[in-house]
């Protein structure tokens, strides 16, 4: 065991004209080995990692301005930069406008 609380860094984006607004839907991009959902069949590419999902872990123990290209990887994703959306395992928005 590494830590006794499991701390996650989790990228959402919202198709809503307003973020604030409580009705507002935010849907979760999710990534290929990062711990997730639950129910998910846990990914094993021993001895390897999928190297931004495992920065991500390290991300969580720290804040943004310690991890600057979080903001970066936002931005791509934001602007669905087909290189960044290719690391990802879902892209809530594909085939829409983006969040």
């Amino acid at each position: 065991s590494i830590t006794k609380e499991r701390t996650e860094v989790i990228l959402q984006g919202t198709s809503s004209l307003d973020p604030n607004d409580p009705a507002a839907v935010w849907e979760e991009y999710d990534f290929k080995c990062k711990p997730g959902d639950l129910q998910r069949r846990p990914c094993f590419i021993t001895p390897y990692h999928y190297r931004l999902d495992w920065l991500m872990w390290f991300a969580a123990f720290q804040t943004y301005e310690q991890n600057e290209w979080i903001i970066h990887l936002a931005g791509k994703l934001l602007a669905q930069e087909e290189e960044i959306l290719s690391l990802m395992a879902t892209n809530p928005f594909a085939g829409r406008d983006p969040p």
